[in-house]
């Protein structure tokens, strides 16, 4: 990424303690739901992004950026681990924040990639890793003998004796076992057999900009994905095609409908599910939330469509299933008993409220503002409605004693009018609890290097409906 700067500073970290479950989780998430949290075994919000995923000895790590709410200074590199992709285990930071040097509390270390090594086993990590002025970039690598192991820092990866002077990146793995490294504005780096250093360049500037770049291959077809400058806001993103990794590389244009923004995100991997009868690409997708990266920024997983030499992410899939086993994956129905923002007998609102002129959405922007829905049951969420004047809200779930059980922050910023799950609860064991949303009073807004600015004009908040079972 180029270079964020908030403009407001934060002088509390009391509005952003997002996580703490009292209650241990009872049973499993049952598909992968997009475009909010997600909590790991401990009911922490995972916090992985510019991530990719690895399978490995029969579970699938997720590698990231454990982010952090209040700078987007390197924060260290986060490890968790699944065996069916909803249900995730937190295993450890991998490569925390270094006491000294190029990785330390004072640097940038952005979107960690890991592969293993076919002639070695060792197990190699790729970073961006720079300065806070985004001045000193450079491509990083750790290493470590366990998939899941603390990963040693080695420095900058050479080729030709320098280091690779560029920011956004990513790494492909080709079905011979041999290695690359992608960085922004198209370029394509073939590695060592022991993927320590690079041995050549093998497309050197292939496009003028595109950012968190990806690179995935179906039959005898590469496709290379990547995103337009926009800092940490979304964009279209959109994809070349070619014959060989050397090219020539076409344009293709975007792959999700235009104006979607990639449905709201950011390509950061492609991981193909091979099975018994089929094999799904699963684009993983970032949905930023600077400042609140840490609890606000959700992922967007959806299975990518290749015909050809054309891909597509033609429809947006709140919740998704995959068969492991067969590579095959199928819609999902959410069964939840429904409430109504209208219904103001099971919903109760505090503070300022109003309906927008649609008569659709019940929204408020006055900070300290709620609503809160009392329920029996093990799960909880809601479907609101994002706006670029949609601000945090944050999420408490107490029982019945009062005792808070989780606690969450969600963010309702979009460039454009989307109703959708803005928040669903891990389950819980069946008991009666009481869920209650406030308004924050606040939004991400932020600055490129050149001083063009994003994010959101307001604090809103609006509710369509809650759901619980």
């Amino acid at each position: 990424m180029l270079q964020k700067n908030n403009k407001k500073t934060f002088l509390t970290l009391a509005f952003f303690a997002i996580y703490s479950l009292a209650t241990a989780q009872k049973g499993k998430i049952d598909a992968i739901y997009s475009g909010i949290p997600w909590f790991d075994n401990n009911g922490k919000t995972v916090s992985a992004h510019g991530a990719n995923m690895v399978k490995d000895n029969g579970k699938y790590y997720l590698f990231g950026e454990f982010k952090s709410d209040i700078s987007n200074a390197f924060n260290g590199f986060s490890c968790y681990s699944s065996k069916d992709l909803y249900n995730w285990t937190f295993e450890k930071m991998v490569l925390p924040v270094q006491k000294s040097g190029d990785l330390s509390s004072n640097r940038i270390g952005e979107r960690p990639k890991v592969m293993k090594c076919p002639k070695t086993g060792e197990y190699i990590m790729y970073m961006h890793v720079d300065d806070l002025k985004y001045k000193d970039q450079y491509i990083g690598y750790a290493t470590s003998k366990t998939i899941n192991g603390e990963y040693v820092f080695r420095g900058p990866i050479l080729f030709d004796d320098k280091p690779i002077k560029k920011w956004d990146m990513g790494t492909y793995q080709d079905t011979d076992g041999s290695g690359y490294i992608i960085t922004h504005s198209g370029n394509l780096y073939k590695l060592s057999d022991d993927y320590k250093s690079v041995t050549e360049q093998i497309v050197k500037d292939m496009t003028p900009h595109c950012e968190a770049p990806v690179i995935i291959k179906k039959d005898n077809t590469y496709f290379w994905l990547g995103s337009g400058l926009t800092s940490w806001e979304r964009n279209d993103n959109y994809y070349f095609s070619a014959p060989s990794l050397k090219g020539p590389w076409k344009e293709q244009g975007i792959f999700a409908p235009k104006d979607s923004l990639t449905w709201n995100s950011q390509a950061t991997f492609v991981l193909p599910i091979t099975g018994s009868k089929d094999t799904t690409y699963l684009f993983m997708g970032d949905r930023w939330a600077f400042p609140r990266q840490n609890s606000a920024a959700t992922y967007v997983w959806q299975p990518l469509l290749i015909s050809g030499t054309t891909i597509s992410l033609p429809n947006y899939k709140q919740s998704w299933q995959i068969d492991l086993a067969t590579g095959s994956w199928t819609s999902h129905k959410m069964n939840y008993t429904e409430i109504e923002n209208t219904d103001t007998k099971a919903i109760q609102y505090s503070g300022i409220w109003s309906n927008d002129n649609s008569s659709i959405i019940s929204q408020s922007d006055a900070k300290g503002a709620s609503f809160s829905v009392d329920f029996k049951g093990s799960q909880v969420g809601f479907y609101g409605t994002s706006k670029v004047d949609g601000g945090y809200a944050t999420i408490i779930i107490k029982n019945k004693k009062g005792k808070t059980v989780l606690s969450s922050t969600i963010d309702m910023y979009c460039k454009y009018t989307e109703n959708s799950l803005k928040f669903l609860s891990p389950v819980l064991p069946k008991a009666n609890y009481t869920l209650t949303v406030t308004v924050v009073g606040e939004h991400g807004n932020w600055y490129k290097k050149d001083g063009t600015g994003f994010g959101s004009t307001g604090n809103f908040v609006a509710l369509d409906k809650v759901i619980f079972k």
